[in-house]
């Protein structure tokens, strides 16, 4: 099973679909689980301070009834209370319905889909540490596989949230999408704002799809999905609470009144 995914991952990479590992490898790093070195079929690497591995080695070693098969362009592994996607170069992966972000998306080594290591364990259900004297990656097994989506997700939660960044963002990058929910969520945990998402998005002069009518329109696929990430804690701006479009609000309150954090696509956010 794992030379027939090796082998559609050698030739996915062939075609372009896939990001290929450009990092440097890690220097005799191991990767223990529950007490014992795995052999991994690539090395681990490290990429931006991220260390990506292999994943199968490391799901093998927590669940020995795992299995893999390779459908419509992604690995999807299956184990007892476990349910996995992985899509080479996409920025999540997918665990039991629960959608965990990969800024550095998901990689590819000799052929082998490699992810980082805490977001394969928090898949996984497994805790992970580091240990700079034997320069090891050890991961001990938890009380199984991450909580499903149905339970972690709030469902108005996600129907709103993913409505407001559909509207606000639909033609723009996961990134910008998840940065739109983000905002939201800031403006949650904020006491400046309302403390729910609904009435957030709903404050009266805050939104202009709430006015326009666009915040009712049936949000794409993507933008259910970067509400999800959101929820599971993906951020790409930080604490930022407002967001323009430049082109259309040049000198606009946010603009002029708060510190800048960063610029995505066709909008510019402000904390």
């Amino acid at each position: 099973m794992k030379k027939l995914l090796a082998l559609v991952m050698t030739l996915t990479l062939f075609m372009g679909l896939a990001i290929p590992v450009t990092a440097i490898e890690g220097d005799g790093l191991n990767v223990i689980v529950n007490d014992a070195v795995v052999a991994m079929d690539t090395p681990a690497q490290v990429w931006n301070q991220v260390t990506y591995v292999s994943y199968w080695p490391v799901v093998q070693a927590l669940y020995p009834d795992a299995t893999a098969v390779w459908e419509n362009d992604r690995a999807v592994i299956t184990a007892t209370g476990l349910q996995m996607e992985i899509r080479p170069g996409l920025k999540y992966l997918v665990a039991n319905g629960r959608y965990l972000y990969l800024p550095g998306g998901v990689r590819t080594g000799n052929g082998n889909l490699m992810v980082p290591v805490r977001t394969l364990a928090a898949a996984l259900g497994a805790n992970v540490a580091w240990d700079p004297i034997g320069n090891n990656v050890v991961l001990t097994a938890g009380t199984g596989p991450i909580t499903s989506g149905s339970v972690a997700y709030q469902e108005d939660v996600v129907y709103w949230l993913s409505h407001i960044i559909n509207a606000e963002a639909g033609n723009q990058p996961l990134d910008g999408k998840i940065a739109v929910g983000n905002v939201v969520l800031n403006r949650v945990a904020s006491s400046r704002f309302p403390n729910t998402v609904y009435e957030v998005i709903f404050q009266r002069g805050q939104f202009t799809p709430v006015s326009n009518g666009s915040i009712k329109l049936t949000p794409n696929a993507e933008s259910v999905i970067a509400a999800k990430l959101c929820l599971d804690g993906a951020n790409t701006v930080g604490n930022a609470l407002y967001f323009i479009n430049p082109r259309y609000s040049p000198n606009s309150w946010a603009a002029r009144n708060r510190p800048y954090v960063a610029t995505i696509g066709a909008h510019a956010f402000y904390a």
